[in-house]
Parts: C-alpha cells; sequence; structure tokens
C-alpha cells in the first residue's frame, strides 16, 4: 500500500478522531477483494472526500461506515462505541424519495420512523427545507421538482435527525454543472453552520477540492488508500476561490495523485472516470 501524506491536514489534526478504519478489508461472496489493509481516520468535523476510479471501493467504504454491511478483516473504531444509525446520515447517490408522498412527509420519514408525530416534527422538518433552500414546496410531489431540488429534498431528509456524520455517495453526479456547483456551495454553507462530519464519496478532482479539507485518493483492484492531500484553503470558499490560481494548482495536484493511483490499478487503465 502506498501512502505518501502530502502535508498535515489544516486545523483538523487537533480536532478528536471520531472513527479509525484499522485495516479494514472487504471480499464479495464472488471472491472480489473490494477493500483491502484500508487505513483511514475520520476527525470530528472533517469535510473528507473519497476520490478515485470506479471499482476501487469508495461506496463499499461509506456502506461500512454506515453499518449497512460488514468488513471482512480490520475494524472500524468508532469513538464512544458505534453510533445508532440515527446519528449517521446517507445521501444515496439517486434521491431515493417516496414519488406519491409530499416533500414535507419525505423529509418527515426519518422522524416518523421513531415515532415522531406529523405536528411534532413539522418544527425540525420546516427548519431543514429552510436549510435547503425549499421553503414553499412542503406539499410539492417529486415529479413536480428538478433533479437538483430532488437532492435538496435528499439532504434534508439524511439531516432532519441531526446526524453527527454525513455519508454522501456521489450525490451531485448526474446534475448539469450550475446546480452542481449550487448545492456544493449550500452543502457547505449547511457544513459550517453545524459542523457535522461528511464523507463524500466522487469521481470529480474539482469537487473535492472545492469541498474538503482532506481528500483521500483511492486506487482499484484491489480497493485501498493510494494516497491523502490536505486542502489548507480557508473557508467559507465561494466564487472567488473557484476561480482562483490556488484553486487550480490544488485540482492539478490531486489530478496528478488520481492518475498515479490510476496507472497503479494493474490492467485497468480503462476504467478511471
Amino acid at each position: 500500500m502506498i501512502r505518501e501524506t502530502v502535508a498535515q491536514a489544516p486545523a483538523s489534526d487537533i480536532a478528536p478522531i471520531l472513527l479509525a478504519l484499522r485495516g479494514v478489508g472487504k471480499v464479495f461472496s464472488n471472491g472480489v477483494t473490494a477493500l483491502n489493509d484500508v487505513d483511514l481516520t475520520i476527525r470530528e468535523g472533517d469535510f473528507l472526500s473519497l476520490l478515485g476510479p470506479s471499482g476501487c471501493g469508495k461506496s463499499t467504504a461509506l456502506r461500512l461506515i454506515a453499518g449497512l454491511s460488514t468488513p471482512t478483516s480490520g475494524v472500524l473504531d468508532w469513538r464512544g462505541g458505534s453510533p445508532d444509525r440515527a446519528n449517521i446520515g446517507f445521501v444515496f447517490q439517486e434521491p431515493t424519495l417516496l414519488p406519491w408522498a409530499s416533500v414535507f412527509d419525505n423529509v418527515w420519514l426519518p422522524l416518523r420512523l421513531k415515532g415522531i408525530s406529523r405536528a411534532k416534527a413539522a418544527p425540525a422538518v420546516k427548519e431543514m427545507l429552510a436549510r435547503v433552500h425549499l421553503t414553499g414546496f412542503e406539499e410539492a410531489v417529486p415529479r413536480e421538482l428538478s433533479g437538483g431540488m430532488k437532492m435538496r429534498v435528499s439532504i434534508a431528509r439524511a439531516m432532519v435527525t441531526k446526524p453527527r456524520v454525513l455519508l454522501m455517495d456521489e450525490p451531485f453526479a448526474a446534475l448539469d454543472e450550475i446546480t452542481r456547483f449550487k448545492l456544493n456551495n449550500d452543502l457547505l454553507e449547511l457544513w459550517q453552520d453545524e459542523r457535522f462530519t461528511v464523507i463524500f464519496v466522487t469521481h470529480s478532482v474539482f469537487e473535492s477540492v472545492f469541498l474538503s479539507n482532506r481528500i483521500v485518493v483511492m486506487a482499484a483492484r484491489p480497493g485501498r488508500v493510494f494516497d491523502e492531500l490536505a486542502i489548507g484553503a480557508a473557508y467559507p470558499r465561494d466564487e472567488v476561490f473557484r476561480t482562483s490560481p490556488d484553486y487550480a494548482a490544488l485540482c492539478r495536484q490531486a489530478s496528478d495523485v488520481l492518475v498515479n493511483a490510476i496507472n497503479s490499478t494493474a490492467g485497468s487503465h480503462h476504467d478511471g472516470h
């Protein structure tokens, strides 16, 4: 396993460790090794991106952290013991909304599953819809919403329980660039206000540099941590940062590491994105 730390993570390196993956491996029943000997430390308040080609185990790592799957080897060491599911929000690639339910009822769902009535949940649901800029759309149904708005509903639903960890599996990959930029901005604003911990899976160098304080670059066959980059740019980040020479230089650096990760993947030059 190659592990070259480019720089120490800014400010985050003094935050307490929330989760450590130690020697984590995952072999599927068909014999495919999705992850091999992954060591990864996630600190309280991190915005950490997992960046890598297809097949490098990014989504598998996210599912292990979510408790949706169990490792074949190694351990996930949570500070204070494993959190209950309510402490982990998950935003999938697709919005996965209930098509027949209103925006309000889709966001209410996790609270409803905890036995909280619609009336009691209303303040929390309305607050989250305001946070994702969907006030006034409470009674709309998913078919009336754009792709970006559906993803906002999905984020509000994941956040309504006030989780301490938000897991995001390429949530903006299917959106057009303008919508994606907007959602990146709004997600950062939400993260800065609430300071939960984000683990964000992406194929996009540009997105990972804009959002993260740390980028973990993964390589495939088997899925493993290849390198880690600290993104030392100050928050808040905005259009000025997005068009700055510093951003361009960081994107170049991340891109070079990603190319090296793809080239280290024996026999799969064709499957990097």
